[in-house]
């Protein structure tokens, strides 16, 4: 099994992408897919159960930073997921743990808080495989600031001697909108390239690239090959503005099972499913 972890800033999408993985048995029946995924754990299947509501109502998943006092806190997600190669197919299973967006903001002046520098041990130790970096943002500012954090958690890696052994999936999430849609087939050379340069040269400096690469994802996709606008609404709720989908019966998310197939094998797909 794959021990993953899933880091990025707030509004990131993290819990949404996670959800939507975790909604995809629901939804297998209308569409012919090119992978199947199944829930291993009670955790797992609650966050399937509560998918719907976060996906098209834009409702959130307890517990909040401000609740979790302990690794243990942090749910894990126990994924069994297939993949067809033609009349071929492969399993392969993951663990994934979602750290709340907190601890990524706060590396970028350095971590003073005990139990964020908690999360970051066991997110680097030896039995970990693989790390799912969440990126979003590309105004004025965020790549000096994107890394700048990730300068800091490359540090958190030598400390851990992980920088050889330790695969970084590094993502444009949200990718469905306009700006970024066209960039998804290429996107080290489209997207980060563009938008994250800086971003892009601290990880490349310190990180092989065996153990590195670029992703693009879209939870909620776009209506369609012919109407390539975001599936996407922003509402605002008791948690204030959240995504959801604008058109559930065409939703059809991009590149979710990519960087995970990548994390947990080292092999990448021949395709963005």
């Amino acid at each position: 099994m794959g021990n993953i972890r899933v880091i990025g800033p707030r509004s990131s999408g993290k819990t949404t992408y996670l959800a939507a993985l975790a909604y995809q048995p629901a939804r297998a029946s209308r569409k012919s897919k090119d992978f199947k995924v199944q829930a291993l754990n009670d955790d797992t299947r609650k966050l399937a159960d509560k998918a719907e509501n976060i996906i098209v109502e834009g409702g959130s998943l307890e517990p909040s930073i401000t609740q979790v006092r302990t690794i243990d806190d942090l749910a894990v997600y126990s994924f069994n997921i297939e993949v067809k190669k033609g009349f071929a197919k492969e399993n392969f299973t993951l663990a994934v743990r979602d750290y709340p967006g907190e601890i990524f903001d706060e590396l970028e002046y350095g971590s003073s808080n005990p139990l964020h520098q908690e999360f970051l041990d066991e997110c680097l130790t030896k039995d970990v495989s693989g790390c799912l970096i969440l990126l979003t943002e590309w105004k004025h500012g965020t790549d000096k600031s994107y890394s700048r954090v990730l300068k800091r958690f490359i540090d958190q890696m030598d400390k851990h001697e992980r920088t050889n052994d330790l695969r970084l999936a590094v993502v444009m999430s949200k990718c469905e909108r306009g700006e970024l849609w066209p960039g998804r087939l290429e996107p080290e050379i489209d997207l980060f390239d563009v938008h994250l340069p800086e971003t892009k040269k601290v990880l490349t400096d310190a990180i092989s690239r065996k153990n590195l690469n670029f992703y693009a994802i879209s939870t909620f996709g776009v209506l369609g090959r012919n109407d390539p606008r975001p599936n996407r609404i922003e509402e605002w709720g008791t948690d204030g503005k959240n995504s959801v989908l604008r058109q559930a019966n065409r939703w059809q998310p991009y590149g979710l099972i990519s960087p995970l197939y990548w994390l947990s094998t080292g092999k990448r797909m021949s395709y963005d499913a």
